[in-house]
């Protein structure tokens, strides 16, 4: 084997040197001797900056793609607001009108029997009170069509004055329309005020399990002076006038006080049975127990008087009136005012709610 002299290096260890740089890849600019390692690196940070572009126009496209769709759902929530609004709209226009309508229908109906309802407690305001009970019938005896009226009676009561106002107004309009009968027709009850009013009518009719008389009159109330000795409590009232305290639930009630409220409800009773006898007249059997304040069911009702006899709205616009046809003259709170009140209540319930600390209750 022969050996070169010039730089002591085999000859064929020089020829197998050059031969692997020659075999070595390479690229522009890449320094001479670099080692196949750096070049390696170089080139696996490039393929991560290219890893990280595209990964940051990914989340670019996602963003892009969910504020679209929180723009299209709040388009599309808006747009449904607006049609439910509308739709709503048109609902409460389509009941004012059917009511405008069913108003129009009763004034021009041809013969019938005009039906007044007195509901509930009998109280200023209500739709049981006179100023609404009055006009109803003023409306039905003033109505040439109308036959008759019936004034259908389902209450368990209310003010002696409210009741007495009922019961002249009903009077006032038989003396001046004679030929229109005006009968009375007990539903559930008709108790204290609400009999008061019946006793107006040219007859009574009622369910053999209606509820009916309860002829009396009755004022009620609290005393507290006992509690507040107890707790430590001192009332302090100032009056001008002697009585003006007087039924004041915080003082003492004096016998002078008492006698005095006894006689008052005494002299309102006294009006009460004054009225009964002139509706009832002959028909009324009196007995130590009519006046008492009892009430009875509808067939011992027709026994004592306090009723003539069985039948509906029904049965009496056919039977006795003539007139089947029935047409309700009633005051009634219109539906507007009746959707406002309960919102008016909802809202005071839930500003209630917020102003009381919490653990109690609102009722």
């Amino acid at each position: 084997m022969t050996s070169d002299e010039n730089n002591g290096v085999p000859n064929g260890a020089q020829n197998s040197a050059q031969q692997a740089d020659q075999a070595a890849p390479s690229w522009p600019g890449m320094a001479p001797g670099a080692s196949a390692a750096g070049t390696a690196a170089s080139a696996a940070a490039g393929a991560a900056g290219a890893a990280g572009a595209a990964g940051n126009w990914e989340r670019q496209v996602l963003a892009s793609l969910l504020q679209e769709q929180l723009k299209e759902q709040r388009s599309r929530r808006r747009w449904g607001i607006f049609f439910k609004s509308a739709t709503l709209l048109l609902l409460i226009l389509a009941l004012m009108v059917l009511s405008a309508g069913g108003e129009r229908n009763m004034q021009a109906s041809g013969p019938h029997t005009a039906l007044v309802d007195v509901e509930g407690v009998i109280e200023a305001g209500a739709v049981g009170g006179a100023q609404n009970v009055n006009a109803a019938l003023a409306r039905a005896f003033a109505e040439e069509t109308a036959v008759g009226v019936i004034v259908r009676v389902n209450s368990p009561g209310g003010s002696p004055v409210q009741a007495g106002m009922i019961n002249d107004e009903i009077n006032r309009l038989r003396a001046k329309y004679p030929k229109k009968p005006v009968h009375v027709v007990v539903d559930e009850m008709c108790a204290s005020g609400g009999y008061y009013i019946a006793a107006a009518g040219d007859k009574i009719y009622v369910n053999k399990a209606s509820i009916v008389g309860s002829i009396g009159v009755l004022m009620d109330g609290f005393g507290f002076t006992g509690l507040m000795e107890k707790l430590g409590i001192e009332r302090r009232l100032m009056t001008a006038g002697e009585n003006k305290a007087i039924f004041d639930p915080y003082s003492p009630l004096s016998g002078e006080h008492q006698a005095f409220g006894q006689q008052m409800l005494d002299e309102i009773h006294q009006q009460f049975i004054d009225v009964v006898r002139k509706g009832r007249g002959k028909r009324l059997k009196e007995t130590p127990e009519t006046f008492s304040g009892l009430f009875w069911n509808g067939a011992r009702a027709i026994e004592m008087g306090l009723a003539d006899e069985f039948g509906t709205v029904d049965s009496v616009a056919r039977e006795v009136i003539k007139a089947e046809h029935v047409v309700d003259y009633t005051e009634r709170e219109s539906w507007p005012d009746q959707v406002l009140k309960k919102f008016g209540t909802a809202i005071g319930t839930a500003v209630m709610r917020q102003v009381v600390r919490p653990g109690l209750n609102v009722h």
